[in-house]
């Protein structure tokens, strides 16, 4: 039976308060392949009240208790590994091997890195005569993006659980299937009756809605700085913590030491992955200027192999942008970048000439772009790569940090040591040296207008527990 229609709260399946049905779009086809339903206040209230009358009971469950539990929902999780991964798939657009690697695959990755680390974790610790305590927050709400769906529930709900606190999900309406299978999985995993509640909806109804009720006590929020800050404002008359992953602008500073073609192409592919839709895409590639020529003419034969296709066919590389919303907000800032006077060397406005429908974007690359130009200080969210050539060192490290954002950066050099100096003077809350792979126990949040707060492994714990002093607990 499908629970589309429907949302999960107390532990089981109900229908809204008030009918709102919302379709969801194919991104590949630009047409409805099924319907959610819109909640709303009302919804939002059942939500929270089932979450607050189960907080008492699940707050003094043991850690012992909670771990168990945490290691049911990643069985569980493994079990509907297919099942998320072609959510993914349909209704974000992410080609159905990436869907596996990446997107399904991250949320196993969170499950069992919080798993390691709760393992080792103390609710508890003595200073002096002072007993220092950590325990849950309370009711929490979370609200997730489209763009890394699974990444971002599991970062939210696996540390939530572990520190003992109940909660209210509301994922993103443009790609909810994927949670609602989500919450199929918590079902199926056993959690407790109110600690994790399902509610659908667009922001203004059930987001903001969330974010103002006295009823929750923290919000954990994944999206745009916009939004991020209505959340923020609709949260400050409650005074609950705010907890906010937003967006980014990252910089990847190509060192004049760097093995350019190596440095290049993977530069293209940590732009454009999942169609360039990621908040911490490594949009700005900065390049000594007398590289620069040298690094367009590679980075435009990279973004010209790559494959942008249907989900489904074999080979895709690239997949659509999620929303025709999208698609518009990239063709814009595309033309942007060729009315201000940067070089297009690959792509361009439009769809790429194999595809009539579908919201595909061409591969874009630009050189001789300047920090001023709009493509150079707007979070694009699309498969567009600007490099902006640099003169000297000093130069280039305040390039990168001339950003409202912080999120991230990236530093590519054959000298580690230089590196590592690169990187402690980005004002970002990751840099990543020679392209890592991705590491769980990292810390994950930002700087400046990218956010507070941090994700991943036990720096997520952290957030999502209080800290008390008993002075005089004694020796």
């Amino acid at each position: 039976m499908s629970h589309n229609l429907q949302f999960y709260i107390d532990g089981g399946w109900v229908d809204p308060v008030t009918p709102n049905r919302l379709k969801v779009i194919d991104p590949s086809t630009e047409e409805p392949f099924t319907e959610t339903s819109a909640g709303s206040a009302a919804d939002v209230d059942k939500a929270v009240a089932a979450a607050r009358a189960a907080f008492p009971g699940f707050a003094r469950t043991s850690k012992k208790e909670r771990l168990e539990l945490l290691r049911e929902c990643l069985a569980a999780y493994n079990k509907r590994f297919d099942d998320i991964a072609a959510a993914c798939a349909q209704e974000m657009g992410a080609p159905i091997g990436f869907a596996k690697e990446a997107q399904a695959f991250v949320g196993q990755g969170h499950f069992q890195a919080l798993i390691d680390v709760f393992e080792h974790f103390e609710f508890t610790e003595k200073r002096g005569t002072t007993l220092v305590v950590k325990e849950p927050i309370g009711v929490c709400g979370l609200i997730t993006p489209w763009n890394w769906p699974l990444n971002q529930i599991v970062c939210k709900v696996a540390p939530a659980l572990a520190g003992g606190n109940t909660m209210v999900l509301k994922p993103s309406e443009i790609a909810p299937i994927n949670a609602i299978i989500f919450a199929e999985v918590m079902h199926e995993a056993g959690v407790p009756k109110g600690v994790f509640n399902l509610v659908n909806g667009d922001g203004p109804s059930v987001g903001q809605v969330m974010a103002g009720h006295p009823g929750i006590d923290m919000m954990s929020f994944t999206g745009s700085t916009r939004a991020g800050i209505i959340v923020a404002k609709a949260a400050a008359d409650t005074v609950k913590r705010v907890a906010q992953e937003l967006g980014g602008k990252s910089a990847n500073l190509l060192l004049p030491d760097v093995d350019l073609e190596d440095a290049v192409r993977k530069g293209v592919a940590a732009c454009f992955i999942n169609s360039g839709q990621s908040c911490d895409a490594a949009t700005r590639m900065l390049v000594p200027r007398e590289l620069h020529d040298a690094a367009l003419r590679i980075a435009a034969n990279e973004a010209a192999a790559q494959t942008t296709g249907h989900p489904f066919a074999e080979g895709t590389i690239l997949g659509p942008l999620v929303s025709q919303a999208q698609f518009d907000k990239v063709q814009r800032l595309i033309q942007a970048g060729i009315d201000e006077g940067a070089t297009l060397a690959a792509g361009g406005l439009g769809r790429p000439e194999n595809l009539n429908r579908g919201y595909y974007a061409r591969p874009t690359v630009f050189g001789n772009v300047t920090r001023d130009m709009t493509i150079a200080r707007e979070e694009i969210f699309g498969p567009v790569l600007a490099i902006l050539p640099y003169d000297s060192e000093e130069e280039a490290v305040d390039i990168a940090n001339d950003t409202v954002y912080g999120l991230a950066a990236s530093v590519q050099s054959q000298d580690l040591e230089k590196a590592r100096e690169i990187a402690a003077r980005m004002r970002a809350g990751t840099v990543f040296i020679n392209y890592p792979d991705m590491d769980f126990l990292a810390p994950f949040g930002g700087y400046k207008q990218s956010g507070n707060g941090r994700e991943y492994a036990d720096f997520a714990l952290n957030d999502f527990v209080e800290i008390k002093g008993i002075v005089g607990y004694g020796a």
